[in-house]
């Protein structure tokens, strides 16, 4: 059934060329909150991180591989605009897509947005959306340098050019 499940998140060949965005739902839990009731802001870099985490796992790639293989991906820049703030027990969904992509850097667009319990339900059945869904709370992006162990910069698309064929598609904008 697990497989089942996650197969029906992986993207799916006819949807690449609009650059889809990949949403993950979630429920904000109380830990994730400080004193004013709030989503304290350095959560939703987090939330980021399990957006490109995920959106990398829906693509069939195996990150903890490509790591033991010695090619790292870290953060160089990160942006966060606050719009609203999230609320413990929220259902939220982070949304993320491509939005640069070279042999050595990458960037992603994320968004994070309240959802109501219908549109849970349409992120965990599709995945990949054209566009994200629900209201806008967060909003910004990551960018990101392909390294060696050595800290030296790698091109993606030598160490592993199945990854760098997978990508390609979405370096297309609509």
């Amino acid at each position: 059934m697990k497989n089942e499940e996650q197969q029906s998140t992986h993207l799916k060949t006819d949807h690449v060329a609009k650059n889809p965005w990949y949403g993950v739902a979630m429920r904000v839990r109380y830990q994730e909150t400080d004193a004013m009731a709030v989503v304290f802001h350095g959560n939703v870099a987090t939330w980021f991180e399990v957006g490109r985490t995920e959106w990398i796992r829906a693509l069939g790639v195996d990150y903890k591989q490509l790591e033991a293989e010695g090619l790292l991906f870290p953060v160089t820049d990160l942006r966060i605009s606050y719009k609203r703030p999230a609320h413990y027990d929220d259902w939220v969904a982070v949304f993320t897509r491509l939005d640069q992509l070279g042999t050595i850097r990458m960037s992603f667009q994320s968004v994070v947005c309240r959802l109501t319990e219908e549109q849970v339900v349409q992120i965990q059945t599709a995945g990949w959306l054209p566009e994200p869904i629900g209201e806008l709370l967060y909003e910004g992006g990551t960018d990101h340098a392909w390294i060696g162990r050595d800290w030296r910069p790698k091109r993606v698309s030598r160490e592993q050019p199945e990854l760098w064929s997978m990508l390609q598609p979405f370096a297309q904008k609509e």
